[in-house]
C-alpha cells in the first residue's frame, strides 16, 4: 500500500513538473516571437481582393492548470452566427468603442461567452497578430486558469465548450493543411483535427503559432 502511494505520488511530482516547465517556456518563448500571420500565407492571391482597414478583435487562449495534465478550452459557436458560424474557436470577439485595451477586449468576451469571470485569469504573453480573410486582426492572450470555475455558455452566441490537451497542440504532426472551395475558388488552410472536433482555420493557424513558438 505504500509502495502504491509512493508511485502514485512520483507520477504526480512528474505532472506538476511537466505542467511548471511548460508554463515557464510559454513565458519566456512567446516573448520573443514575433511571426505575425494571416490567411493569406497559404493563399497569396487572395490578399489583392482584401480592404485595407481590419477590424480589431481579440481572443484568449485559456490554459486550464487545475486539470490533471495542461489543456487549452476551446468553444464552438452557434450556427446562427453571422460570422464563423459552428466553427471552433476561442472565447473572444470583436474590439468595442468602451474597451481600454485589447486585453480587456478579450477578457470581456471570454466572461461573456462562457462565464469565466476576469479575476480568475492571469495574463502570462500573447501571440503576434492574425488577420483572418473575413476582415479581422485579431490579438491572442495566452491565459493560465488555476481553479475551476462554473461554465455559462452565452445564448445565441456558443453551442458547446470542451478542451485540447496542451500535448495535442504541442506536436506539430497533428496539424495539416487542407483544401476547400471559398467564394469559388480553392482555398488553403490549417486544421487540426481532436476526436469529433474539426478545429481548423484562424483557430487552427493561431494554435500552430503557439506551438512553432513553444518549439523554438
Amino acid at each position: 500500500m505504500r509502495k502504491a502511494r509512493r508511485r502514485w505520488d512520483f507520477r504526480q511530482i512528474k505532472m506538476e513538473s511537466h505542467k511548471n516547465n511548460l508554463i515557464s517556456n510559454i513565458k519566456s518563448n512567446l516573448s520573443k516571437y514575433e511571426s505575425c500571420s494571416s490567411d493569406f500565407d497559404l493563399n497569396p492571391d487572395m490578399a489583392f481582393n482584401q480592404k485595407s482597414n481590419f477590424l480589431e478583435a481579440s481572443v484568449l487562449i485559456p490554459v486550464l492548470t487545475f486539470k490533471k495534465n495542461l489543456e487549452i478550452l476551446l468553444t464552438k459557436r452557434s450556427i446562427n452566427l453571422k460570422n464563423h458560424p459552428g466553427q471552433i474557436a476561442f472565447p473572444g470577439g470583436k474590439k468595442e468603442k468602451f474597451d481600454s485595451s485589447p486585453i480587456e477586449t478579450a477578457l470581456r468576451e471570454t466572461e461573456e461567452e462562457v462565464g469565466l469571470s476576469q479575476h480568475l485569469v492571469e495574463i502570462i504573453a500573447s501571440l503576434p497578430t492574425h488577420k483572418t480573410a473575413t476582415g479581422f486582426i485579431i490579438k491572442p492572450y495566452i491565459g493560465i486558469i488555476s481553479q475551476p470555475f462554473e461554465e455559462t455558455l452565452r445564448c445565441g452566441e456558443v453551442d458547446e465548450i470542451f478542451t485540447v490537451p496542451f500535448d495535442h497542440i504541442l506536436n506539430e504532426e497533428n496539424f495539416s493543411i487542407q483544401t476547400r472551395k471559398w467564394n469559388g475558388s480553392q482555398r488553403q488552410y490549417y486544421a487540426v483535427p481532436y476526436g469529433p472536433y474539426y478545429v481548423w482555420g484562424a483557430t487552427a493557424r493561431i494554435l500552430l503559432n503557439l506551438s512553432q513558438a513553444l518549439s523554438r
